[in-house]
């Protein structure tokens, strides 16, 4: 019979040495706290109440569409004019551009980020589209073209009511901006997680 190859002693620990790392089980994750689901739940308020803003600039900058009545139809004053995209394409714009700055204003208020966070950002960011919609279209011309060309009279040029036909792209404008200019900004700029496989070992170097 051989005897063992290990020793049934340890040998004596060499003070010039780092004693050996203790066991990473890995990082576990910090739990979402109460703290910070409220915060998450203002960040979506906010976001939702600006779109009443956003709705304000779309109707005041939107391109008009002019129509005309003859009296029995109406008609669009310019065929080949291209207002109708330039009043989605101004919401899109507007929209990512609240979304960055609502971005960028959540991480300079909270650069640790968190779930919550992105969370209220993308909700908030939807309904303030949603709201911006709304209202944009509620402020802008009469949506009773019909109605509205008789009061004019028949060969008076007048608004077309403002329309969003992009539809679901131009919702997701808002909340997709937020995101990413977030997670970009948490990502390059945000306090760093210690490394799982150094940190243990730098518990133990000599001072």
């Amino acid at each position: 019979m051989t005897a063992p190859l290990t020793p049934s002693q340890p040998p004596p620990h060499d003070p010039s040495w780092p004693p050996p790392p203790p066991p990473y089980g890995g990082p576990a994750g910090d739990p979402i706290t109460a703290a910070e689901v409220v915060q998450g739940l203002v960040v979506t308020a906010a976001s939702a109440v600006a779109g009443a803003l956003l709705g304000v600039l779309w109707v005041w900058l939107a391109p008009a569409i002019r129509l005309i009545s003859d009296g029995r139809g109406v008609y669009l004053r310019d065929s080949e004019g291209e207002a109708a995209i330039g009043a989605d394409g101004t919401f899109v714009l507007l929209a990512l551009a609240f979304g960055a700055v609502a971005g960028l204003a959540v991480f300079l208020l909270r650069r640790r980020g968190g779930v919550p966070l992105v969370l209220g950002l993308a909700l908030g960011g939807v309904l303030g589209s949603l709201l911006a919609w709304w209202l944009g279209t509620r402020l802008g011309p009469t949506a009773d073209v019909v109605a509205h060309a008789k009061a004019v009279g028949a060969g008076v040029v007048f608004d077309a009511p403002l329309k969003l036909r992009m539809g679901a792209a131009a919702m997701l404008a808002w909340p997709l901006a937020a995101t990413v200019v977030h997670l970009s900004l948490t990502g390059l700029f945000g306090p760093r997680d210690p490394d799982p496989f150094t940190a243990p070992w730098d518990a133990h170097k000599p001072r």
